[in-house]
């Protein structure tokens, strides 16, 4: 594994990827940051983190042969990676679909993946990760949010704990590669947040009651609804309430 240590950087996602384009990287090359200015999250969400508290890195992960269609099972993988090495320390830990981690209500662990595609493969994905670790307080703006310290009220070593994270995935991606699509998403929906429990939704600016089923094959998250209908939606299709 080779590892890049940065200082400070706008976003560690653009940083892999701009080296990745000038000469082509090892497979699980990591670009690791104290500081990013302009940190993302899904869609045109920030991720906000203090100077040297927290993870904030990136990994190039390269494919063979892994199809479009099967780019949920990316998702999932990541998302068990890191649930495998947290669940070690916060017994509360779960997955908020589609890939937050959650202490408890609250969120620790942010990932946000992108894709390159050539026809109709994936090439390779950039997989950017923020886990709050040593920070303890956070700006009144973000709420519902916690870390390691917070939970555990103890400093943890971010070098050792990158490592456990960066090979648990890696686990996680050779089954990935081995097809084991039906393991993957079963164990991402063991450990999805209020999986079965009555809980308040919205999509359509209408709130509405429900219960979380599971996740088709395609990430889209099933939802029962008091009439017994399961509906699906897609990221950004629905808010949790």
């Amino acid at each position: 594994m080779k590892l890049y240590k940065l200082d400070a950087i706008g976003s560690t996602n653009q940083y892999l990827k701009q080296l990745n384009a000038k000469i082509e990287q090892e497979n699980f090359t990591v670009v690791s940051a104290n500081f990013q200015y302009s940190g993302k999250g899904q869609s045109t969400n920030k991720w906000i983190s203090k100077v040297g508290k927290n993870l904030l890195f990136s990994i190039l992960i390269k494919f063979d042969d892994l199809f479009i269609e099967k780019s949920a099972y990316l998702n999932f993988a990541i998302a068990i990676g890191i649930y495998n090495v947290l669940i070690n320390y916060l017994p509360q830990t779960k997955i908020k679909w589609p890939n937050d981690i959650m202490a408890e209500n609250n969120k620790i662990c942010g990932i946000l993946i992108e894709n390159s595609v050539r026809d109709v493969k994936i090439k390779h994905s950039i997989v950017g990760i923020g886990l709050n670790v040593n920070q303890f307080l956070f700006s009144d703006d973000l709420t519902n949010v916690t870390s390691l310290k917070k939970e555990l009220n103890k400093n943890f070593d971010r070098g050792l704990l990158l490592n456990d994270l960066i090979n648990s995935i890696r686990k996680q991606i050779l089954r990935l590669e081995n097809n084991s699509f039906s393991q993957l998403k079963m164990d991402y929906e063991k450990v999805l947040f209020k999986k079965k429990r009555p809980s308040m939704f919205i999509a359509n600016n209408k709130q509405f009651m429900g219960k979380i089923k599971g996740v088709s094959v395609i990430g889209l998250l099933q939802i029962e609804l008091e009439n017994g209908v399961v509906e699906e939606f897609a990221n950004k299709e629905v808010g949790y309430l």
